[in-house]
C-alpha cells in the first residue's frame, strides 16, 4: 500500500507541474531546458521536433503541454520503478534476449517466404477448393447485390429514380447515376459484387433483423420523420444458411490457399535448417 501511495504521489506532483498553460507558454519562449524528471532532461529542441511550425500560440501551448505530461509520466514511472523494484525484478535481460531471438526468427522467415512464395491462384484452384470445402462457405449472414438511394421524401425525382433503379439496362443505370448525382443525398451501387448485409444495414442505420423485416420483394424502403427516404433495390439475395456465392468467397479462398503455401514453406525451412545443421556438425544429439 505504501509503495502504491508513493508512486501515485510522485506521478501527481510531476503532472501538476505542467498543467498550467501559462507556464508552458513561458517555457516555449524561455530557456533551452523545458523540464526535468529524475536524471532526464527535456530541451526546447525536443519540443520543436514534435510541434509543427506556424501553429497558433494556443495550439502550440496545448501540444507542448500534452507532450511534456506524456514525457514526464514515462520518466516518473521509470524512476519510481528503479527505486521500488528489486534487483531481480529489474533484470530484463532474459526477456530481451528471448524477444531478440523471436524477432530475428520472424524476420528471417519473412525474408525466406517472400523470396519463394507463389501468390498466383488460378480459377480452377479456387473452384476446386470451394467444392472440396463446401462446409466452410455456409453463410452466417445474408449477402446481397444492391443499389442504395438516400433522398428527400419531397424530391420530384424520387419516383423517376425508383423506376429506373430496378432496371438492368445500361441506359437506365446511367440515367439513375445522373439523376441521383443532381438530386439525391447519396447513391451507391453494389450491382457488380456481393456484399455482406451489414454493409447495407449501415447505410440505413438499422440492425440486420430490422432491415430484413422491412424487405418487401426486392425492395427495402424506410422514411423518417425529418423527410428523408432511404431506398434499396436488391437484385440478388442469398440467405443465412445457404452456400456463399463462389464470387463472394473467392478472395478468402485465395488467401487460404496462399496461407497454406506459406506454412508449407515455413515447415520446409525449419526441416532444411535442422538437416543442414546436422550435416555441418552444428547440431548434435547425444
Amino acid at each position: 500500500m505504501k509503495r502504491f501511495i508513493k508512486i501515485s504521489v510522485a506521478i501527481w506532483i510531476v503532472l501538476t507541474m505542467f498543467t498550467s498553460c501559462r507556464a508552458i507558454s513561458r517555457l516555449l519562449h524561455g530557456d533551452e531546458v523545458v523540464a526535468q524528471v529524475y536524471d532526464a532532461t527535456l530541451f526546447r529542441s525536443d519540443l520543436d521536433k514534435v510541434i509543427p511550425a506556424g501553429l497558433p500560440e494556443e495550439d502550440s501551448v496545448r501540444l507542448a503541454n500534452q507532450y511534456i505530461n506524456s514525457w514526464a509520466l514515462e520518466h516518473v514511472f521509470i524512476g519510481v520503478a528503479e527505486e521500488q523494484l528489486s534487483k531481480a525484478e529489474k533484470d530484463v535481460m532474459q526477456e530481451l534476449e528471448a524477444y531478440r531471438r523471436s524477432l530475428l526468427k520472424y524476420r528471417y522467415e519473412q525474408l525466406y517466404v517472400n523470396e519463394r512464395l507463389d501468390t498466383a491462384v488460378s480459377e480452377n484452384m479456387v473452384q476446386k477448393y470451394y467444392e472440396d470445402n463446401s462446409e466452410m462457405f455456409v453463410l452466417k449472414r445474408p449477402v446481397v447485390k444492391a443499389r442504395f438511394l438516400s433522398i428527400s421524401s419531397q424530391s420530384p425525382m424520387l419516383e423517376q429514380i425508383r423506376k429506373k433503379m430496378s432496371s438492368s439496362e445500361l441506359a437506365d443505370m446511367v440515367e439513375v447515376d445522373s439523376l441521383a448525382y443532381s438530386s439525391a443525398l447519396k447513391y451507391m451501387t453494389w450491382e457488380g459484387k456481393w456484399i455482406d448485409i451489414n454493409n447495407l444495414s449501415l447505410e440505413f442505420g438499422l440492425d440486420n433483423a430490422t432491415l430484413l423485416s422491412k424487405k418487401k420483394g426486392n425492395w427495402i424502403e424506410v422514411s423518417d420523420s425529418v423527410g428523408l427516404t432511404n431506398l434499396a433495390y436488391i437484385s440478388a439475395f442469398k440467405d443465412k444458411g445457404e452456400m456463399a456465392p463462389l464470387e463472394y468467397s473467392t478472395p478468402s479462398i485465395k488467401d487460404k490457399i496462399v496461407s497454406v503455401r506459406k506454412q508449407e514453406l515455413v515447415n520446409s525451412l525449419e526441416q532444411n535448417l535442422l538437416e543442414d545443421a546436422r550435416e555441418n556438425g552444428k547440431f548434435k544429439t547425444y
